[in-house]
């Protein structure tokens, strides 16, 4: 029987209790107090971060001085279009986005329970979608989708960002040891200098659309975002995306602001930041292991 017929409750409390128990083992009788008024959708924030593995917890890269060459923005903020098809979807779900996938060894990790019980998810299922640019990945990734072909979406040689359109995206070819971890929009990373400024061309996916396309709310939303240097760009436009507060959790890996294309100042990206966490995104200390 569903969860709803167990506790004779509508489908919206019923979902509600499903996605606080994949967020955070609340007491029980909390659960049901809350039922009582009313009130489990409001009420199902956590109190400890349970699900956060421990290695990703108040880590950040450590970075050389960032060169003043800097690539600028491809195209401009898009946080909202009215041509975009909200998703039609009702059986709600773990949606777990990658920005900045490498191999698929954070999606493995998702997989392992390092970003929440996966068998707590909505309704028991889950999907993937797994965003990266170099195509030195493709393979590897092309072979998830093999494995998981309904339930795992690649976009190779694609590159997160809150516009579409084509751009260049600069590789690194030096961190071997480190899955090649510098390659990034930005002509500004030390580690793409040092690789001499190779590029390849790449697709541009809009953050903000995936999300009004691809989720609903009673889904459980993850979004990973590793991508050097672009949230910088990337956080004030989805702070004014409707879509942003489909985000249940966001784990984002931040580096140097001097690597952003639009000259995002502190202030502007910590309010961007403050904005969304206002709008329910939890957002943890994130570190993404790239070996």
């Amino acid at each position: 029987s569903s969860l709803a017929q167990v506790l004779n409750v509508d489908r919206r409390h019923s979902l509600a209790l499903e996605r606080a128990l994949f967020r955070d083992m609340a007491p029980v009788k909390s659960i049901f107090a809350l039922l009582a008024l009313g009130q489990v959708a409001t009420a199902v924030k956590p109190t400890t971060n349970k699900f956060l593995g421990a290695q990703h917890v108040n880590a950040t890269h450590t970075m050389v001085e960032v060169a003043k060459t800097q690539a600028t923005a491809p195209c401009q903020c898009e946080a909202n279009s009215p041509s975009w098809v909200p998703a039609a979807r009702t059986v709600p779900k773990c949606i777990f986005i990658d920005l900045g996938a490498a191999d698929g060894n954070s999606f493995n990790a998702f997989l392992a329970n390092s970003f929440g019980p996966v068998a707590n998810c909505p309704s028991g299922k889950w999907e993937a979608y797994l965003v990266e640019a170099n195509p030195r990945f493709v393979q590897p990734l092309g072979q998830l989708t093999t494995k998981y072909p309904t339930d795992v979406h690649v976009m190779a040689t694609t590159a997160a960002f809150d516009c579409e359109g084509k751009t260049s995206f600069y590789l690194d070819t030096t961190s071997v040891q480190h899955n090649f971890w510098g390659s990034s929009l930005s002509s500004a990373h030390p580690d793409v200098q040092k690789s001499g400024m190779q590029h390849v061309d790449v697709t541009l996916v809009n953050l903000n659309r995936l999300l009004k396309e691809k989720t609903i709310p009673g889904d459980w939303v993850m979004v990973k975002m590793d991508i050097e240097g672009a949230e910088w760009d990337m956080l004030p436009c989805l702070a004014k995306a409707d879509s942003a507060s489909l985000i249940d959790r966001l784990y984002m890996e931040v580096h140097p602001g001097s690597l952003s294309m639009r000259g995002t100042s502190d202030p502007e990206f910590l309010a961007a930041k403050e904005a969304l966490k206002t709008r329910g995104v939890d957002i943890p200390d994130y570190f993404s292991n790239t070996l």
